[in-house]
């Protein structure tokens, strides 16, 4: 039995207002509990997996197109595995662009792993998404080191256009949610796909 006076009772995750004197087992008021809203946090979230081919190994200095074109040589090592989702098309018409964090993986290798997340890049004006893939969760730390590369990488990108002539607003948007990044791109089987529509 339970005796009070203007009262809130926390019941399993149920909210009851109890108002007025009463003296009746709080089981009877079971029936007007309503259940509150739980929304998973991106920690509880079953991240996508998809199955990533690389194109470029971990700590390679060649920058290669997803037809094995070579675009341009770096003065830095790559500090992560780059590839494509074989499986969707880009925004700018090319296979679905991803990095994979880990150890370096060979060029051709194909690497089933999960997409903890997307970086949205503006190369030469034209939107594009880098989806971050991972065996495991990222860290904070990862989260800050993966966007100040991708920083640099549009001010080098921009350079780079600028001597090929290839004028345009380049610029990395930062973070976003894989999944929405996904769902922006399209799936390879809806259209007739032979190839990137842009140049390197």
């Amino acid at each position: 039995m339970y005796r009070g006076d203007y009262s809130r009772i926390h019941v399993a995750n149920y909210d009851v207002n109890l108002v007025g004197q009463f003296n009746v087992p709080i089981q009877s008021y079971t029936c007007c509990m309503k259940p509150q809203p739980h929304t998973p946090t991106d920690a509880q979230r079953t991240p996508p997996q998809f199955q990533v081919r690389i194109e470029i190994s971990r700590g390679s200095f060649v920058k290669r197109g997803t037809n094995g074109q070579l675009d341009f040589f770096s003065p830095l090592p790559c500090p992560f595995n780059y590839g494509s989702i074989e499986s969707h098309i880009g925004l700018e018409g090319d296979l679905l662009d991803a990095v994979v964090l880990g150890r370096r993986l060979p060029r051709g290798t194909t690497a089933t792993v999960s997409a903890f997340g997307a970086i949205g890049m503006t190369d030469r004006g034209m939107y594009d998404d880098k989806i971050i893939c991972s065996h495991y969760p990222l860290s904070r730390w990862q989260k800050a080191m993966i966007l100040a590369f991708f920083n640099l990488y549009a001010k080098c990108k921009w350079l780079l256009n600028l001597t090929r002539g290839r004028p345009g607003r380049n610029a990395c948007e930062g973070w976003g949610d894989a999944e929405a990044a996904v769902a922006r791109a399209r799936p390879r089987d809806a259209v007739n796909w032979t190839g990137p529509t842009v140049p390197l």
